[in-house]
């Protein structure tokens, strides 16, 4: 198993496009993505809540951490292309990504990082230099290091995203009638048969990926050789995806769930149809019933299935109410689900550090250590999204809209 995905792979709130309702109104025109959000978010925390302080709450029929992971990436897929195409710049689209990612994601580095004399860094996370180029574009779970916070693995698979959708955007290409899908489903499914591990390994990959990562943005940003820079990108994003990820078929599978709720939204426009959508979740489905590295417990066929058509579920309920009055709680989960899922892991690991192991303590003790933690999330993640995510939010717009 991967080095930033334990056994008991704790969902990631993967960063998306910036909250939809911004006054929480649960009318407003994407409340239901922010809400989609929130449901994330609730199975993020309960992942490692259960976990670490009431075992015997926590499910086993499904991955709670899992199935918070692909709700996210189908909110992610369903509206970062469409957005990037309503911009129609690719320079305002980086400016705002990385307005969007970096100030909360380079905060919450600093502060595990003061933290480490008391809390020690993952083992995971290389001990020399590469942890920094690692780190530096995000790339960490598709170059093989593991992050500082365990959940920030499932950034990796955000930026992949960015960057290929970014690629054929530039290239002209327009996706989203679900081929795209259905091709990176059959690349998991092809990489499960074939490949155990990663072809390539090795601190070189995260600093070769760092001087191209610098260099393509760099063009793109400045117009220098625009196009040529962001397909080389995507290019360097899919060669690491296939070829260094710790478990190519997986990475692969993220990709066509996300290039699913791409081709979701298309189909709900009236361009192109559902039926590209079920053959990748099928696909997506069915490969870890063979892949030869999927020992896990998660991905054993009846809790992978099981967890797939809960998160397929959940989006299609979601789509269904779009139009409706939504819970206010779930759409401001939702609005502060980046700061939650950047934040909540540190805040347990220190409650945990102080309490000791919970696995064994008594029902009212794990349950009020469980309602302390609560207490502190809840609260910091909204002051890191009042404070600091929405100020460099809006500041991304004005740098991004014409005078």
């Amino acid at each position: 198993m991967p080095a930033a995905r334990p056994d008991d792979v704790a969902a990631a709130l993967p960063a998306s496009a910036p909250p939809a309702a911004v006054a929480t109104g649960t009318t407003a025109r994407l409340a239901w993505l922010d809400a989609l959000r929130g449901l994330g978010a609730l199975a993020v925390v309960g992942e490692h809540l259960l976990t670490w302080a009431m075992p015997w709450l926590r499910p086993t029929s499904f991955n709670l951490g899992m199935y918070g992971v692909l709700v996210f990436f189908l909110v992610s897929g369903y509206i970062i292309p469409v957005s990037l195409e309503r911009k129609g710049d690719v320079r305002a689209f980086w400016i705002s990504r990385f307005f969007r990612l970096y100030p909360l994601y380079l905060a919450v580095i600093a502060i595990v990082l003061i933290l480490s004399f008391w809390l020690p860094v993952r083992r995971e996370v290389p001990r020399d230099p590469s942890a920094l180029a690692s780190h530096a574009t995000m790339l960490l779970d598709v170059v093989g290091a593991g992050g500082l916070v365990n959940t920030m693995w499932t950034l990796s698979y955000e930026m992949v995203f960015y960057l290929l959708v970014a690629a054929l955007f530039v290239a002209g290409v327009r996706v989203g009638r679900g081929a795209v899908a259905v091709a990176f489903a059959a690349a998991a499914m092809a990489a499960g048969l074939m490949l155990t591990n990663a072809p390539l390994t090795g601190a070189w990959l995260s600093w070769v990926s760092l001087a191209v990562f610098v260099l393509g943005l760099t063009c793109v940003m400045t117009g220098y050789f625009r196009t040529a820079a962001a397909v080389v990108l995507g290019v360097m994003a899919l060669s690491l995806l296939l070829t260094a990820s710790p478990t190519p078929w997986f990475g692969a599978a993220i990709l066509s769930v996300m290039f699913a709720g791409t081709a979701i939204h298309r189909w709900a426009h009236g361009i192109g149809r559902l039926w590209p959508v079920a053959v990748a979740a099928i696909l997506v489905a069915l490969t870890p019933v063979w892949a030869r590295d999927a020992g896990w417990w998660w991905v054993q066929p009846r809790v992978w299935i099981t967890t797939i058509v809960l998160a397929a579920a959940t989006f299609a309920v979601g789509m269904l109410l779009r139009d409706r009055r939504l819970p206010r709680s779930l759409v401001w989960l939702g609005v502060i689900s980046y700061s939650l899922y950047l934040l909540h892991l540190p805040i347990l690991t220190g409650v945990i550090a102080v309490t000791g192991d919970l696995r064994w303590a008594p029902a009212p003790l794990q349950i009020g250590v469980s309602l302390l933690c609560l207490l502190l999330i809840l609260p910091a993640s909204w002051l890191t999204y009042r404070y600091l995510e929405r100020p460099m939010q809006n500041y991304a717009r004005r740098l991004t809209t014409p005078p």
